[in-house]
């Protein structure tokens, strides 16, 4: 009896969850009769092109100003009137600071009458000559007292050139009493006040001017590239490229001018073996400024044919070797060894393992593998945006 009840339960169990497996069962009898094969696994791709691409070495640098003035005073006295705005833009000549001129002026006026005074004693002394010359001429006067008249006009002649320097010199300090800018650029604080004493050639600038544009940008290469570079092996190798060099920010953002190699220090750095190289870029909008850290991507070679695949598509193999999964022609997957020469931006740059048109696996390969059938899907190009209605 007691069997008999436990078959009935079986059956019973057997009878309510023989629902729950039919559609398994029936998904599994779809598959054998379709060969018992899953569908291919949805890839996204991108095709490759082949292009010309510029090495470059990233370099560090730093923002110098083109041009610096430091200001001082040329005369002594009390500054009475800064006559700038801190942080404004000057040009050659303007006025930044007024010293009291008192005291200068006086001395023009000084001078002044020594030149009055030097010119008279001149006239009359030449005039003595004169009148000699013209009685020795008369044979009523003597040799020695027309030497003697031409004698005292020329020193009279020559103390009044030392009076009109005396003055040229006066008027010079008087005019130094105003303090102009000898740089076109941007003046920086004023580092005096009011008020203040200040003296011919102190140590110590009122105000600094810097020119912001063009800049300066000094970057340090190896000497063995320096070297390479005064034999003309980089020249040939980036003959027919781009030789201009970009600059990429302390943000990381890229500088939207391009600049030039300009000068080349000829001293290499006894302990760190390098070279100072300056580049100059425009900087209309002063957004360079004298300090900054920048770094400098400068041309080092041209690769034809070169790859730029997406990082995204590239991986690493168990000895750390790049690799990529390639879509040939029959939608089957392949593995390919890269040979990568350097970054830039999102992309590799690859001189072998890849070729143009081929169809690099950028999402989906986690699913897949070599020898793989799987459906591509084209995807955005490298750093393009999707399209919006």
């Amino acid at each position: 009896m007691i069997d008999l009840l436990q078959t009935r339960r079986v059956a019973t169990a057997l009878f309510l969850i023989a629902p729950l497996f039919a559609p398994a069962a029936a998904s599994d009898a779809l598959a054998q009769a379709a060969g018992g094969e899953p569908p291919p696994q949805a890839v996204t791709v991108m095709t490759l092109k082949a292009q010309e691409v510029t090495l470059t070495a990233r370099l560090p640098g730093r923002v110098v100003a083109s041009g610096v003035a430091e200001v001082r005073p040329q005369v002594n006295g009390v500054i009475q009137e800064r006559l700038f705005d801190e942080g404004a833009a000057v040009d050659v000549g303007d006025p930044l600071y007024k010293i009291d001129a008192a005291t200068y002026e006086a001395r023009v006026a000084a001078a002044q009458a020594q030149v009055a005074e030097a010119a008279a004693r001149y006239t009359a002394s030449r005039k003595d000559a004169e009148r000699a010359a013209d009685l020795v001429q008369r044979k009523v006067g003597t040799q020695q007292a027309l030497d003697a008249a031409i004698s005292q006009r020329d020193v009279d002649a020559a103390t009044l050139q030392v009076a009109r320097a005396e003055l040229n010199t006066a008027e010079i300090d008087l005019a130094r009493t105003t303090i102009r800018a000898q740089l076109r650029g941007v003046v920086g604080r004023s580092l005096t006040t009011q008020g203040a004493l200040v003296t011919s050639g102190q140590a110590d600038p009122l105000a600094i001017i810097r020119a912001l544009d063009p800049v300066y940008v000094d970057v340090t290469q190896s000497a063995a590239e320096i070297l390479a570079w005064r034999r003309g092996d980089t020249l040939d190798k980036i003959q027919g490229a781009d030789t201009s060099v970009s600059l990429l920010l302390a943000d990381g953002g890229a500088y939207p001018q391009r600049g030039e190699v300009t000068a080349a220090e000829p001293y290499v750095n006894e302990t760190t073996g390098v070279v100072t190289l300056r580049m100059t870029f425009d900087n209309p909008n002063q957004t360079l400024l004298p300090g900054m850290y920048v770094q400098v991507d400068m041309p080092q070679g041209v690769v034809q044919n070169a790859i730029l695949a997406p990082q995204q598509g590239v991986m690493r193999d168990r000895r750390g070797n790049p690799i990529a999964y390639v879509v040939n022609a029959d939608n089957v997957v392949e593995e390919r060894s890269l040979t990568v020469l350097q970054a830039r931006g999102n992309t590799w740059i690859v001189s072998e393992g890849l070729q143009d048109g081929d169809r690099i696996v950028i999402e989906g390969f986690q699913k897949t593998g070599p020898g793989a059938t799987v459906t591509p899907e084209e995807g955005l190009p490298v750093g393009a945006a999707p399209e919006t209605n």
